[in-house]
């Protein structure tokens, strides 16, 4: 489970530090192939902030927070096939070098100092890695452990759950994707609007388009609120609403 942390007065003088890793942790959240398109405005911040947070203090080790920093800037660097002469800054010839040099990193992190709320984030930026070289089952598994061991209230537990969607969706599993945007909506109630539409989506790719249907018709009712409300009623649109 994640640990409680608090803001040292050392930690409140050094706000340079702070935004240099809220820089890395935005970088990341960005980079992410999926709940980057699910975040938006205050979310983001607040999403963010915990992601800086967890780098810059934790309760385990100070240390822990810039293992966790070094590897969200890893996760950020380039891809340049040839660097150019006296380049410093670390860069990786293709994205498999990169994603594998994550992992490794990650590995370590977890290795040396658990999986307090720094290792947490390192079990998800791992999955990710393993999503992106292809390792679908490894990649899973490293997301169920997070939502294992993350805090119910966790800012990112959304996207670990989304993370499992995608995974069965890469795997041609589209039942088992509908199943995990299922639970997304249930664990991650923030999210249950999102979580609708993508069920809709693979619903209907698996053939069960009165399924998916219904999903939308009731998506207005159900998330009044819901930016995503027009998203909806254009794929019952393409659907044929009965």
């Amino acid at each position: 489970m994640a640990q409680s942390s608090a803001l040292s007065r050392k930690d409140m003088r050094e706000p340079d530090r702070f935004q240099v890793v809220a820089n890395r942790a935005a970088a990341w959240l960005s980079a992410r192939k999926k709940p980057a398109i699910l975040v938006g405005g205050a979310v983001a911040l607040l999403v963010v902030a915990a992601i800086a947070t967890a780098s810059v203090r934790t309760s385990r080790a100070e240390a822990a927070g810039r293992a966790t920093s070094a590897l969200l800037d890893l996760v950020a660097a380039p891809i340049v096939a040839k660097p150019a002469e006296g380049a410093t800054s670390r860069s990786f010839p293709t994205e498999e070098a990169k994603e594998r040099a994550v992992v490794a990193e990650a590995d370590q992190i977890l290795a040396k100092y658990g999986a307090g709320r720094s290792g947490l984030l390192a079990v998800l930026v791992k999955g990710d890695a393993l999503y992106e070289l292809k390792e679908w089952d490894k990649a899973q598994s490293e997301y169920e452990r997070y939502l294992g061991e993350a805090q119910k209230g966790d800012s990112l537990r959304f996207g670990a759950l989304e993370d499992l969607g995608l995974v069965a969706e890469a795997k041609g599993d589209l039942e088992g994707a509908a199943r995990a945007y299922e639970r997304m909506g249930r664990e991650a109630p923030p999210f249950a609007d999102r979580a609708d539409l993508e069920r809709a989506r693979v619903l209907a790719a698996a053939g069960k388009i009165d399924e998916a249907r219904q999903i939308l018709l009731k998506f207005a009712e159900n998330h009044k609120d819901s930016s995503l409300v027009g998203q909806a009623s254009q794929r019952l649109e393409r659907l044929g609403a009965k």
